[in-house]
């Protein structure tokens, strides 16, 4: 009778592994869907989060505002209506890893360009020296075009809001000045609903790729 048991358990074992390995195998050729998460203040790095909402975990969305980008054309969130975007923070007189993240959203650009779902939005952290003049002037070098990727300008209280209360995506600067603020190299990835759907690192190749794959996975959730 134990040997019995003993040869059953030995097949047990096996038939468990054969399992499991056919299992992956399945999974991985039918690419079984996998919902982007939906982030919220409490899920996010406190330094990028205004310490109002730091404890907020569910019903979190971007804000309403309204802004002005490269042509003088204001811009709000009607004109990101059912749409996915990527927003990041930058100024145009950023030596470091602003080149880097803008060559990386024209990147993401030319991979969007035909999607009339997909849009993109960089707010200035310096909007005293980031005019519409020098927005249209850094947008024309860069290669932006218009119609996918918005660069925005204007109050800089509200921008500072938008940063720590919206897109969780800044840190204070701590000058004493109330609305100063120190951009990261955050890209954040917003659905149709206004919700942040992923958070990648701008500087790095890697994290674009996985970026402009996520946005294909958030497209699945509209079909």
């Amino acid at each position: 009778m134990l040997s019995f048991f003993k040869d059953y358990k030995y097949f047990a074992i096996v038939f468990a592994v054969l399992s499991i390995i056919i299992v992956s195998i399945i999974y991985n050729i039918f690419d079984v869907y996998k919902p982007l998460p939906i982030y919220q203040p409490a899920m996010v790095n406190t330094e990028m989060v205004d310490s109002t909402i730091q404890y907020k975990k569910k019903y979190h969305k971007i804000a309403d505002f309204s802004l002005t980008n490269q042509n003088g054309e204001t811009i709000t969130q009607n004109t990101y209506e059912d749409k996915i975007y990527v927003a990041d923070f930058f100024f145009t007189t950023c030596q470091t890893i602003c080149p880097i993240m803008t060559d990386h959203m024209v990147q993401i650009q030319k991979e969007i360009i035909n999607d009339p779902d997909v849009m993109l939005l960089s707010h200035t952290v310096t909007p005293e020296i980031d005019s519409v003049a020098q927005l249209k002037k850094y947008a024309l070098k860069k290669g932006v075009n218009d119609a996918k990727w918005n660069l925005v300008t204007g109050d800089k209280k509200q921008i500072y809001q938008l940063a720590r209360k919206s897109y969780l995506a800044v840190k204070t600067d701590g000058n004493g000045d109330a609305y100063d603020m120190i951009h990261t190299e955050n890209f954040m990835l917003i659905d149709k609903k206004r919700q942040i759907r992923g958070y990648y690192d701008g500087t790095n190749p890697e994290d674009i790729t996985r970026l402009i794959a996520d946005i294909e996975t958030l497209k699945e959730e509209y079909k």
